[in-house]
């Protein structure tokens, strides 16, 4: 999907966590099946690291869990328990922003497509996911 690059500003329910996202106003949205994903009803799209940016001292608010291979870095805010972004296994060099969680208005549009996180191996080499992450040029 290809569209005009802005700035989205979003965060957690109770706006401890705010953060700056640059990334296209169209946006492909990933909903994953892996057991974390599936429980708290995640969708995410992903950008390059360097394009994500905490605002003032949100860093305080968060806190991480990991479980299986601990690559993937689960930031919650400890106030509302939001999960409004995470450092993803997939993309160790990016970073995944709840689609949800992104304030209104700076979304034109956005397809969702599956990942299979219960059979990550597999959905990783078949998606192409990793490429999210890399700067388009």
């Amino acid at each position: 999907m290809e569209a005009e690059t802005v700035v989205h500003n979003g965060g957690c329910h109770c706006k401890s966590v705010r953060w700056k996202v640059i990334a296209p106003s169209s946006v492909v949205v990933w909903d994953c099946n892996c057991s974390i994903c599936y429980m708290r009803g995640n969708t995410q799209f992903i950008v390059p690291a360097d394009k994500f940016e905490l605002l003032g001292n949100s860093a305080e608010f968060l806190t991480t869990y990991t479980f299986g291979t601990h690559t993937a870095k689960h930031t919650f805010c400890k106030t509302c328990g939001i999960a409004s972004f995470y450092y993803p296994r997939s993309n160790p060099d990016g970073v995944s922003v709840t689609f949800r969680c992104v304030d209104p208005g700076t979304l034109t549009n956005f397809e969702i497509r599956n990942f299979d996180g219960k059979n990550w191996e597999q959905s990783y080499n078949e998606t192409g996911i990793s490429s999210c992450s890399k700067v388009q040029k």
